[in-house]
C-alpha cells in the first residue's frame, strides 16, 4: 500500500520545535524577526507573503513586512534590504520573488547580507552550501530532507532522480542528496524538460523528486515499482468540470500513486515544508547572530 507523506502533518510538528526553540530565545533577551519585503501587486505573491506572516505569528517570531511600489525604481527596494541588513531586530530577510522586469534579481540576492539571507541564496550561501558547510539550507530542498527523514525514506546508496534543474530546489537539492551526511549519501541524476528519454532514469530511480514546473509531466509508468515520488511541482490548471481551476503537481498522482511506495499529494506535501524550513532558518540566523545556542529539530 503506498503511503501518502503528510506534509502538513511533518510540518506542524517541526513549528511545535521552532516555537520551543523561539522561547529559548525569548528567555535570553532576544525576540527572533523575520523581514518580508514585497515589491508587487500579484495576488500569488501576496497570499505568499501573507502565509508567511501568519506562521511567524505561530511560533512567536517577529514579522516586519514592508512593501515597496513595483512602479518604484529599483534602487528603492536596494535601499529597503540595505535598511533592514543594518537593523539588529531583523534576523531574516526574504524578497518574495518575483521582481518586477527593471529589477535585476541577481542584485536582489546579492543584496541581502548572507547572515539574514534565511532562502540561502546569496552567492555566499550558495558556495557554502555546495562546499558542505551550509549555513542556510535553502527551504524547499531542506523540507524535502526532512519529508525523507520523517518517512525513514533510506538516501544512503539509493538512486535517486531529480528533475528540474532551478537554482531554487533543483541544484541545491541535488547538492543535499549527495553529501555525506544523514539524508545524503545517494547516487544522484539531474534531469530536466530536455533530457533525452527522461523515464530510462526516472524507472531506475528510488527516489524521484518531481521539481521542473510542468503539470502533471511525471506519470505511473516513469515510476519504479516501490519508489519515493516527492512532487515539489505547483501548478494552476482548469479544473476537469470547466470550472474554475485547480492545483496539480509535477506528477499524475494517480496513476504515480498506483506504483510508488510513498508520495507527497499537491497540495499538502512539499509546500507546507517550504514554509516551516523558513522559520527554521530565521530562529537559526536568529541564534547564529547572538550567541544563544537553540536546539533545532
Amino acid at each position: 500500500m503506498t503511503d501518502v507523506i503528510d506534509g502538513d502533518a511533518v510540518a506542524a510538528d517541526i513549528r511545535t520545535e521552532i516555537a520551543d526553540c523561539v522561547e529559548t530565545l525569548t528567555d535570553a533577551g532576544v525576540e527572533p524577526g523575520l523581514a518580508t519585503v514585497l515589491m508587487s501587486d500579484d495576488p500569488a505573491s501576496e497570499t505568499y507573503v501573507s502565509m508567511k506572516q501568519r506562521d511567524c505569528e505561530e511560533v512567536g517570531i517577529e514579522g516586519i513586512h514592508v512593501e515597496v511600489d513595483p512602479e518604484a525604481p529599483a534602487e528603492e527596494l536596494y535601499a529597503t534590504i540595505d535598511e533592514l541588513n543594518a537593523d539588529d531586530a531583523v534576523h531574516g530577510i526574504l524578497v518574495q520573488l518575483p521582481v518586477p522586469d527593471h529589477v535585476d534579481e541577481r542584485e536582489v540576492l546579492r543584496r541581502i547580507s548572507p547572515a539574514k539571507d534565511v532562502d540561502g541564496f546569496h552567492p555566499e550561501n550558495v558556495g557554502r552550501l555546495v562546499a558542505g558547510n551550509a549555513r542556510f539550507k535553502p527551504c524547499t530542498p531542506h523540507g524535502v530532507l526532512k519529508l525523507l527523514e520523517a518517512y525513514d525514506v533510506e538516501t544512503e546508496g539509493a538512486d535517486a532522480v531529480v528533475v528540474g534543474r532551478s537554482d531554487i530546489v533543483g541544484k541545491p537539492m541535488a547538492n543535499l542528496l549527495i553529501q555525506k551526511a544523514p539524508q545524503g549519501n545517494a547516487t544522484v541524476t539531474v534531469c530536466h524538460s530536455r533530457t533525452d528519454d527522461l523515464t530510462s532514469h526516472t524507472r531506475n530511480a528510488d527516489i524521484v523528486i518531481a521539481a521542473v514546473g510542468i503539470p502533471e509531466f511525471i506519470d505511473g509508468s516513469m515510476i519504479q515499482e516501490g519508489a519515493t515520488v516527492i512532487d515539489v511541482g505547483v501548478n494552476r490548471v482548469e479544473a476537469d468540470d470547466g470550472e474554475g481551476t485547480t492545483l496539480v503537481g509535477d506528477v499524475e498522482y494517480d496513476s504515480a500513486a498506483d506504483v510508488a511506495g510513498a508520495i507527497t499529494p499537491v497540495p499538502g506535501g512539499v509546500g507546507p515544508m517550504t514554509r516551516a524550513m523558513l522559520l527554521y532558518n530565521t530562529v537559526k540566523a536568529a541564534g547564529l547572530q547572538t550567541d544563544v545556542d537553540v536546539e533545532l529539530p
